[in-house]
C-alpha cells in the first residue's frame, strides 16, 4: 500500500472518474446520499471528487486515453497522448515498445509529475489482445512515488 502523504495544492481536485472493471472506460457518475434534500425531502445526489495523489493518479489517466490534440479548440493542444493511435494496431513486441514511447512522452508533459520511476507493460494473463500497465512517478515535490495501476488496454487482435 502506498504512503500516503498530505495533499499538496498543486495536485488539484476534480470530481471522481469512475472506471469500469480494470478496462479503462471511464465515466463520471453522481453518488446518491441518502438523507432528506432541500425542504426535507426526497434524495441528494453528488458527485464524488478527487484530490492531492488520488487526483493526480486520475489526471494520469485521462491524459493517457485522450487523444493528443483532443483539446487543442479549447486552448491545449499538447494535451494527450498518442496511446489511442495504437489500438487495433496488435499486441506485438512492436506495438508494446511504441506503447512504452507514447507514455512517457505523455508523462513528460504531465507537469506535476518530476520523475517516471517505473513502467512495466505485460500481456493480460489468458488475453492475447490486451495489456496491463503499472506506473509507479515521482509527483513534484513528493518524497514517495505514487503508484498508479495497474489498469489494462485493448490493443486489439
Amino acid at each position: 500500500m502506498p504512503v500516503r502523504e498530505k495533499p499538496a495544492a498543486h495536485l488539484l481536485r476534480d470530481l471522481a472518474l469512475g472506471a469500469i472493471h480494470r478496462e479503462l472506460r471511464p465515466e463520471y457518475r453522481p453518488i446518491e446520499a441518502l438523507g432528506a434534500g432541500p425542504g426535507g425531502h426526497g434524495r441528494q445526489w453528488d458527485f464524488v471528487v478527487r484530490d492531492g495523489l488520488e487526483n493526480l493518479a486520475q489526471a494520469v489517466i485521462a491524459r493517457v486515453l485522450t487523444p493528443r490534440g483532443e483539446l487543442a479548440a479549447l486552448g491545449h493542444p499538447d494535451y494527450g497522448s498518442r496511446v489511442p493511435e495504437l489500438i487495433g494496431a496488435g499486441n506485438t513486441e512492436a506495438t508494446r515498445a511504441l506503447l512504452r514511447l507514447h507514455l512517457l512522452d505523455a508523462l513528460g508533459r504531465e507537469p506535476r509529475i518530476a520523475k517516471v520511476t517505473a513502467l512495466d507493460i505485460i500481456r493480460t494473463p489468458g488475453r492475447r489482445d490486451s495489456v496491463d500497465v503499472r506506473l509507479d512517478v515521482l509527483p513534484v515535490g513528493a518524497s514517495a512515488t505514487l503508484t498508479i495501476g495497474p489498469f489494462r488496454l485493448d490493443l486489439g487482435p
